[in-house]
């Protein structure tokens, strides 16, 4: 790639030297800062008690109010820094980071009874706006209508690689005894410490995927159950989070929102002696979709001719149904009869999808333009977000099948499949990041036929694409991407992969991660104008196009006020010079 790594390592150790810093990016013993972006929508979180109306959303009360809770701002450290009004900042954390967040409030804040696809609308709008500006983000949302918006947000969020969290409370923060303040110091945590990239939920010490929750109990702190998938995280005495459960978007695409969801979908519960008028009257125009909720394994009465004539109707003029379970538990399978009755009348089996995912994913599909009926039945019996359970073809490989792990538990006298998925993932990382430094894609597609998680850091915080990035090896970078390695994984001093990307010059590398929606964190650009002025003061036009590259402003000036080219053009260094010319064109 021109340069030979040690002399890249040796140009990039003078840089910063002279700007005082270490390589990767970062101070030494300085702890990290993150950004989280706290969206409240309403809810019983922020609710005050009114005399006749009972307790309703008060607006530009909740920053002002967190700030008195010490748990949830720390004073003394938000006074050595400059903060708005609606920004705070946790206590340090165990993880050696520092979480600043600031409130974002919609106007006006709603009980989420009230919600509406428009407000989804709202909601994903300022995660576009705001998306590369904060490391992770909370939603404030009321719990009657939380697992729908979870679940809305999850389709509506395409390629998403930050964690997106909603959480919410039973009893509003401002009371003395109340489960707002855990909630939201666990979102907190989370979003800012974890790289999840879904849309969850966090209630009551356990973090879910949004689209698998529903709401089952109206008066407990215990409020959520993810009845077909187990949490992605529990925060007990220590927040443990299960890796393996976590779905990624295994694509090079950027992040983009999907809005204007279809509206003309809805639920039909299929109950003993329902009527064949009111399931005619129920799929009249403008309904285009609806979700089944049949009994059982997804069954309904196959001694109702005139019932399904209906539904065989609906389907025939192209209202798409989806079959889903009304048990809490389980999947819609075809092994009874009356089952299969309904996938010959044209209803799609919703495998083990909530009612609640189910219409969410209705209305995002029917609402995809250009795509035609065949292709979207085809989507609502795909996997798309994680929200359904796909049964996979073939034998897959388990820990068992490797030699090589087996060896290691002889060794050890291990045995149970516990104790072999502790070795496994105890070895993944350091064996991830030495594949990844060598470019052996071979070696880590067996890691990952094991069940390895090729996003997990070594003990230096380091990730496979971290190191492949550094080494500029663009088939190792793509292989990662496309098995849902995250672009903003950041190593123990705050660098993103990215930066590894820019300070060893591998351009091809970091189009490719810009291309995938990567961008430097607002750590990452402190200093930056002074290492600009350093590179162009030495002629290192390959390290200043690796910057504009990564969507670096390059006219930015450094520590005495002047710019890289005011720099470049002192120091007589015309190559630069040509470079920015070239750039003005």
């Amino acid at each position: 790639m021109g340069e030979t790594s040690s002399e890249l390592s040796r140009a990039l150790s003078n840089t910063e030297a002279s700007l005082g810093l270490e390589v990767g990016g970062g101070c030494r013993g300085t702890m990290a800062e993150v950004r989280v972006l706290v969206i409240n929508t309403g809810g019983t979180i922020g609710m005050v008690p009114h005399e006749s109306e009972g307790l309703i959303p008060e607006a530009n009360k909740l920053a002002r109010s967190l700030k008195k809770i010490p748990i949830l701002h720390d004073a003394v450290y938000a006074n050595k820094i400059n903060l708005g009004d609606d920004t705070l900042v946790l206590p340090s954390s165990n993880q050696n980071k520092r979480i600043i967040y600031t409130i974002l409030e919609l106007s006006p804040l709603l009980d989420s009874s009230n919600m509406t696809p428009a407000e989804w609308d709202k909601i994903a709008r300022q995660l576009e706006i705001n998306y590369e500006m904060y490391d992770g983000f909370v939603i404030l949302h009321g719990t009657d209508t939380m697992a729908y918006t979870a679940s809305a947000l999850s389709f509506m969020c395409e390629n998403l690689g930050k964690t997106i969290i909603l959480t919410g409370s039973q009893v509003p923060i401002y009371e003395l005894r109340n489960d707002g303040r855990a909630n939201l110091l666990g979102a907190l945590l989370i979003a800012g410490q974890f790289v999840i990239p879904e849309v969850c939920l966090y209630f009551y010490n356990k973090l879910y995927r949004g689209n698998r929750v529903t709401k089952v109990d109206a008066e407990s702190f215990n409020a959520f159950s993810s009845p077909n998938l187990p949490p992605l995280a529990n925060a007990e005495v220590d927040i443990t989070i299960n890796w393996e459960t976590v779905w990624r978007a295994n694509t090079t695409k950027k992040f983009e929102i999907h809005t204007n969801m279809n509206s003309n979908v809805g639920l039909l519960r299929i109950f003993p002696g329902i009527t064949a008028a009111a399931v005619r009257a129920f799929l009249q125009s403008p309904m285009e979709g609806i979700v089944l909720e049949t009994y059982g394994s997804g069954n309904a009465p196959n001694n109702r001719p005139d019932l399904l004539a209906e539904l065989k109707k609906a389907t025939d003029r192209q209202v798409v149904i989806l079959n889903c379970t009304q048990c809490l538990r389980g999947t819609v399978s075809v092994v009874y009869a009356t089952g299969k009755t309904l996938m010959d009348a044209g209803v799609i089996p919703g495998a083990d999808m909530t009612p609640e995912a189910a219409l969410a994913k209705l209305s995002y599909v029917l609402s995809k333009p250009g795509l035609s009926l065949v292709e979207k039945r085809k989507m609502l019996s795909e996997n798309l977000r994680g929200e359904m359970t796909v049964v996979p073809i073939g034998t897959k490989i388990t820990l068992k099948d490797s030699k090589f792990i087996q060896e290691i538990a002889k060794y050890l006298f291990i045995s149970c499949k516990e104790e072999l998925e502790a070795v496994r993932d105890a070895l993944t990382p350091p064996l991830a990041c030495v594949a990844a430094k060598n470019g052996d894609l071979e070696a880590l597609k067996a890691l990952q036929s094991m069940g390895g998680n090729l996003s997990s850091g070594d003990y230096d915080g380091r990730t496979p694409l971290h190191i492949a990035c550094c080494e500029g090896n663009l088939d190792i970078v793509t292989h990662l991407l496309q098995s849902g390695a995250t672009v903003y994984a950041k190593d123990h001093l705050g660098a993103t992969p990215l930066l590894n990307a820019i300070k060893f010059r591998h351009h091809r590398v970091i189009c490719l991660l810009r291309m995938t929606g990567a961008h430097l964190s607002s750590q990452e650009l402190v200093n930056v104008g002074t290492e600009l002025c350093s590179l162009a003061y030495h002629g290192d036009v390959e390290g200043l196009k690796a910057w504009h590259l990564a969507g670096v402003d390059l006219y930015q000036s450094g520590y005495d006020g002047n710019t890289p080219s005011e720099v470049a053009k002192a120091a007589g260094q015309n190559k630069v010079m040509e470079f920015f010319k070239q750039l003005a064109c």
